[in-house]
């Protein structure tokens, strides 16, 4: 834990407050924001706190670095404040607004994108509300998909030690994601929506659709494409979840990987049951079960990358994801396109079918791993309660010969 903490590096908080200058040659982004947070009247530069309220609403405006100053996949964040727009991400505009006006802005920017495309993103634990914010801006800027962005983002504290009260805050918010997709459905002006969420955030995620069938009979016709990335959810809950949805459903698509570190550790949290993130997708019960399903997997076992908690995979490989993420935003089929990358990379690009849609690109290109390294915030007696968990989680890279392997990331990866 010692190593641990002096790796722990801190960026500036407040980044949310306007720039009040110049911002040229950068690409700018325009969400709504649908939140569970509290807001945080003391302090402008934050917005929104980690703890629970209401659902209320912002609309933000994140200006992005150019090409030549940043990596794709990345967020490029300010060391200092005020930030330089040439080298960081940089918000130009945040400001609360009420319900109507929200959907009123998610009405201008659907009528503005070709196919009305509405993506909501839903992030995973340990995520403060401007990680959440930066990241969404980060996806759709890499992406080039065109889509109105939207969103959701529940009460997380944004430290590690905080994963049971995360947890119930997901439950917390469900009701507020259904309405809000329920809202989104009922307005003419969007054409269809596209839902991509993260680790603990396809438990909400989860939550809300079964909610939503229950009630309608149905999920909404106009959710097309669901996308679930690393989905830090039980097995045999997952079964259940899905069960309600019945066969007039969106196109769903998990990314799985038996690598995944983080997943294995929330695995030892909630007592050895797996995560349907981390499965065998080729093994019983699963290959039957999710192909009479319909749902479509992309195993990301094999892939090779640079994270070593196997949780952040396709955003170590920019260069590749960004060419599959821009035939998927032309409409067209990942088993279509041969980028030169090998049989392997073809293979997984198939499994994901032919009608997920030209929105389905984001997932690619996003990094799947959501949560930002530099959440770590808070250190007191509640990391001793962790203290089991991530030691298992370093023991995990050590092999039983005794032979020493290639250290982990430290920090970052276990943050991720």
């Amino acid at each position: 834990m010692s190593l641990l903490l002096g790796g722990c590096g801190g960026r500036p908080e407040g980044v949310l407050i306007p720039f009040d200058g110049p911002v040229t040659g950068t690409s700018i982004v325009d969400m709504v924001v649908a939140t569970t947070r509290v807001p945080d009247e003391d302090q402008p530069g934050i917005l929104y706190t980690g703890e629970r309220g209401e659902m209320s609403f912002a609309e933000i405006s994140v200006s992005v670095p150019p090409e030549s100053a940043r990596k794709t996949g990345e967020i490029q964040w300010p060391s200092k404040l005020p930030p330089n727009p040439e080298t960081d991400f940089v918000t130009v505009g945040a400001d609360r607004i009420d319900e109507k006006q929200a959907f009123a802005r998610v009405n201008a920017m659907a009528r503005s994108v070709e196919g009305r495309h509405v993506l909501v993103f839903i992030h995973g634990y340990n995520n403060r509300f401007e990680s959440a914010v930066y990241r969404l801006a980060q996806i759709v800027h890499d992406s080039g998909a065109p889509v109105a962005p939207v969103l959701f983002t529940w009460p997380s504290r944004g430290n590690l030690v905080s994963y049971t009260y995360d947890r119930e805050s997901a439950n917390y918010s469900r009701d507020a994601l259904e309405r809000l997709l329920t809202e989104l459905a009922k307005d003419s002006s969007v054409g269809s929506i596209s839902i991509l969420s993260h680790s603990m955030g396809n438990w909400v995620t989860l939550e809300a659709l079964r909610q939503m069938a229950i009630r309608n009979g149905r999920i909404a016709p106009k959710i097309h494409d669901v996308m679930l990335a690393a989905p830090d959810v039980d097995a045999d809950v997952f079964r259940t979840q899905i069960a309600v949805f019945g066969k007039s459903k969106p196109t769903f698509t998990i990314f799985v990987s038996r690598r995944d570190k983080a997943l294995a550790a929330s695995k030892r949290v909630w007592g050895g049951m797996p995560r349907i993130g981390a499965i065998d997708p080729t093994e019983e019960p699963y290959q039957e079960e999710l192909q009479r399903a319909g749902f479509y997997v992309v195993d990301l076992t094999d892939e090779s990358s640079s994270d070593r908690l196997g949780h952040n995979t396709f955003a170590a490989s920019p260069q590749a994801v960004q060419l599959i993420g821009r035939q998927l935003a032309t409409g067209q089929d990942l088993n279509t396109y041969d980028i030169g990358l090998g049989d392997r990379v073809g293979d997984l690009a198939t499994a994901t079918g032919a009608n997920i849609g030209a929105a389905a690109g984001l997932v690619v290109t996003a990094p799947i791993a959501i949560v930002d390294p530099d959440t770590w915030e808070s250190y007191d007696d509640r990391v001793e309660a962790w203290g089991e968990s991530v030691q298992s989680t370093l023991e995990s890279t050590v092999p039983t010969d005794g032979k020493a392997r290639e250290k982990p990331d430290g920090v970052e990866n276990l943050s991720d």
